[in-house]
């Protein structure tokens, strides 16, 4: 399977069952994360780097005070593919 390909709805559906604390809405599958604070918020971010980097795809983060809220789409395909569901796994062991 192209890595970049669509998925179908239910394709999407059965992906996101098996991913717990991920939810899809529209075209993105988000996950938001409670930290005690900022520094550890931050130092979660900061562990998504490596992974992100090594996938060669990017969530978009969004960071407010002790939440962060990780939205993941493959831009250039339109939605979501499968390097979605495989980079949201990995981030879902980060601690």
């Amino acid at each position: 399977m192209n890595m970049s390909q669509l998925l179908t709805e239910a394709e999407i559906q059965q992906r996101a069952n098996s991913l717990p604390n991920w939810t899809v809405e529209e075209s993105t599958l988000q996950s938001t994360r409670k930290f005690k604070n900022f520094v550890q918020a931050i130092e979660f971010v900061n562990k998504l780097v490596e992974p992100a980097e090594l996938a060669g795809h990017h969530p978009d983060i969004n960071i407010s005070y002790n939440k962060v809220k990780i939205a993941l789409t493959t831009h250039d395909a339109g939605g979501l593919t499968q390097k979605d569901f495989d980079l949201a796994e990995v981030i879902s062991q980060i601690d």
